[in-house]
């Protein structure tokens, strides 16, 4: 979590309870699913990440040279939505596979379309045909990715799913 993250979280705990001490029932309640959503999200975008990481680590025991670039905070514009979140580069030779995840906080910096509670995109340098863009979605428990295709297709994020767009990565 960024300072700038850390932050944002006491103030919003601050005037959480504000509201409560005011008898503000409407604004506590936004405030504590606001204060749940933006948990899912950094909980979310951690196991992305986490699990994009791991699949470097694990490659870069038999190929060696993969390198990962982070840059955080990073802004990246989606559907006209200013989302704030992460970068993460890697690079292995020539290739390149781009992860960018976050979402929108400010109102102006407009809104997420779909319902979703973040967005991420996977950019393959040079293949733009396996570009993908995940949208956090709200399910029963737990959220989940799903991913959308340039043709429409869609399907669920799961560990498959990554080490796939991992093997288009390194080629293999």
């Amino acid at each position: 979590m960024t300072d700038l993250d850390r932050l944002w979280s006491e103030m919003l705990e601050e005037a959480l309870n504000a509201a409560r001490a005011s008898g503000r029932g409407d604004v506590a309640e936004y405030l504590d699913l606001k204060t749940k959503n933006d948990a899912m999200r950094r909980t979310s975008i951690r196991w992305l990440f986490e699990s994009i990481t791991e699949l470097a680590a694990e490659a870069n025991r038999e190929l060696a040279m993969i390198t990962i670039d982070r840059e955080d905070p990073h802004n990246f514009e989606h559907l006209g939505a200013n989302i704030v979140g992460t970068l993460m580069k890697l690079r292995y030779g020539v290739r390149c596979l781009t992860v960018e995840a976050g979402w929108t906080r400010t109102p102006t910096d407009g809104f997420m379309r779909g319902g979703a509670l973040a967005i991420a995109k996977l950019t393959h340098f040079g293949m733009a045909k396996m570009n993908v863009e995940l949208a956090l979605k709200p399910a029963s428990e737990v959220p989940v990715w799903m991913a959308t295709y340039q043709d429409g297709s869609s399907i669920e994020v799961d560990p498959e799913f990554l080490r796939s767009h991992f093997a288009i990565f390194i080629g293999s």
